[in-house]
């Protein structure tokens, strides 16, 4: 419009300008606005005398869509991918064996820091161990399940305190042959996968983790981290990671059977 002329003889009834009505650069911004948010008033409009204005305005129209399109996309990824909350979910730095209710298991910790819940929160455990079969075949990365309560429901937890998942060792377990001794010796990597559903936008957040054989002590237990005070539980996670020694039988579960027998 300022170089055809039209801002000088916008009040002039007899000349069509580019666009009706734009008198300045306030009002020019202005259709600006009403192009790109497609609220025009009636007011401003392109006359069919303007081819140029006319190919200014699809290019403004379509950039303005490549735009949104870009900005819903990226808001749309920030909410799928709930990293952050991935991050609040805390796993204690070393698992621990010891005896539970008279039988000998492997346990870690598992906490929330957030007051939201995960919903239908689950966990899953993967033994990463190199083996070779009778048939002489080497698995170098072969992967077992580790029992954390499939058959009782263990496994689904309910994530409004720090838990204590734990691993019964008995015969069908691949640490059935594990003492303190050998495990000085082992390698292996157990991986912890936990899953769950965010409860604010309904998106499926998974946080993950493992233990080498130097990060499993032997004969240890976690600290208590929770107390009640004045009628509630109060949560110390300065004390989540921390361990204690406890009397525990150096020797395999297989071997504690046969001494048995």
């Amino acid at each position: 419009a300022y170089l055809r002329g039209d801002l000088h003889r916008a009040h002039d009834d007899t000349y069509s300008p580019c666009v009706a009505n734009v008198y300045n650069f306030p009002s020019a911004f202005l259709f600006f606005i009403e192009t790109e948010a497609t609220i025009g008033y009636r007011h401003r409009y392109i006359t069919e005398r303007c081819p140029e204005g006319i190919v200014l305005f699809l290019f403004q129209s379509l950039l303005g869509s490549i735009v949104d399109a870009f900005l819903i996309g990226c808001m749309f990824i920030k909410m799928s991918q709930p990293k952050k909350r991935a991050e609040t979910l805390m796993f204690s730095r070393a698992a621990v064996v010891s005896q539970r209710d008279g039988k000998l298991c492997l346990m870690f910790r598992v906490g929330n820091l957030r007051n939201s819940h995960m919903v239908s929160a689950q966990i899953r455990c993967k033994l990463i161990k190199s083996r070779q079969t009778p048939e002489g075949e080497f698995l170098p990365l072969d992967q077992c399940e580790l029992d954390v309560g499939f058959g009782t429901g263990a496994d689904q937890l309910f994530l409004v305190s720090p838990l204590t998942i734990c691993h019964e060792i008995n015969s069908k377990s691949p640490f059935f042959r594990l003492s303190q001794r050998s495990l000085r010796s082992e390698q292996f990597e157990i991986v912890v996968i936990l899953e769950g559903i965010v409860e604010t936008t309904g998106m499926t957040c998974q946080a993950r983790t493992s233990y080498t054989e130097d990060e499993v002590l032997w004969g240890h237990r976690f600290l208590p981290v929770m107390s009640l005070e004045d009628g509630f539980f109060r949560v110390d996670y300065s004390q989540f990671h921390a361990t204690f020694e406890v009397p525990t039988p150096p020797c395999s579960v297989k071997e504690q059977e046969e001494n048995l027998s």
